[in-house]
């Protein structure tokens, strides 16, 4: 997270119980941070987790990857964890200039690697190049950037 601006609304994208939206919201302490995931199971699970939120920094809803409930061009960052994001509907809801970072803990297969090159193709083809990618850990991570405006810049 240290290589992305730091967003004033982040989203994670089938946040299962919600421990990558809480390390967000600890790691950006100023940013609203939203978490979504198709099982309502896990949904509540992750609500039940954020305790008193009194300013509304952090909230979850149920949500196939396909169809967010977010606003275009909304977040200036999305994060998928061992999975991959709906592109278009990244490409829809993530703001110009905005992030996109994908992490998997696990390592990678020759099925995952091949995965990998079709979504990044998806992407490009949206809007939204590779900047980084690495080995973290027994996994890895990639990190992309949507063209034009500038991440962090408020335009409503």
């Amino acid at each position: 997270m240290l290589r992305v601006p730091p967003p004033e609304r982040a989203l994670v994208v089938e946040c299962g119980e919600g421990e990558a939206v809480l390390f967000l919201a600890r790691e950006f302490l100023s940013a609203r941070v939203r978490g979504a995931d198709r099982s309502e199971g896990a949904i509540r699970a992750a609500t039940a987790k954020v305790g008193l939120d009194r300013e509304g920094r952090v909230a979850f809803r149920a949500a196939r990857p396909r169809a967010l409930p977010f606003p275009d061009d909304h977040f200036d960052l999305v994060v998928a964890v061992d999975g991959r994001p709906a592109v278009a509907e990244t490409a829809r809801v993530l703001r110009a200039g905005g992030a996109v970072v994908i992490a998997d803990t696990r390592p990678s297969s020759a099925l995952a690697r091949l995965r990998d090159r079709v979504l990044w193709r998806s992407l490009r083809r949206r809007g939204i190049e590779r900047t980084e990618a690495a080995a973290a850990g027994e996994g890895s991570f990639a990190i992309a950037r949507k063209a034009g405006g500038s991440a962090g810049a408020d335009d409503e």
